[in-house]
């Protein structure tokens, strides 16, 4: 994949969801959107619910899509903080553009993400510890879409 486009998606998620900013009009009732744009590239992350969730990134070129992500994650014990995800998430690693880093750590935090494949084909898991306690989940796949 071109790096152009891999650094085009770590901007657009650095300006959006991880970096906190600010919803767009809602496309589904309930529904947060996130909307970044930059020349002829587009991305928007979709989800609905909150402690537990389901969403999709995709990517588009001149309004045609050509990737995506789909994902589904949930808060599954006391202790999730959901700054510290935001965190791990403004440091997406341009060899593995989906979620976080490999593992990121503050305090009796630790954020862990396994990715198998590559952009064009792919499928992950990423978790938050509190301690010894696994507190939070998400699983999340993905690659090229072609019309």
């Amino acid at each position: 994949m071109d790096k152009t486009i891999i650094e085009f998606l770590i901007k657009a998620k650095k300006a959006t969801y991880a970096g906190k900013g600010s919803e767009s009009q809602a496309t589904r009732p309930h529904s947060h959107d996130l909307i970044y744009s930059e020349n002829k590239l587009k991305y928007i992350d979709t989800y609905l619910g909150s402690s537990h969730f389901a969403g999709e990134e995709a990517l588009w070129l001149d309004d045609q899509p050509f990737w995506a992500m789909n994902y589904v994650g949930r808060v599954v014990n006391d202790g999730f903080e959901s700054n510290f995800l935001k965190e791990c998430l403004l440091k997406v690693p341009i060899e593995m553009p989906f979620r976080g880093p490999r593992e990121n750590r503050k305090g009796d935090l630790l954020y862990t993400c396994e990715v198998i494949g590559d952009f064009k084909w792919f499928s992950g898991k990423e978790m938050i510890f509190k301690g010894d306690v696994k507190v939070y989940e998400c699983l999340f796949h993905g690659g090229e879409i072609r019309g």
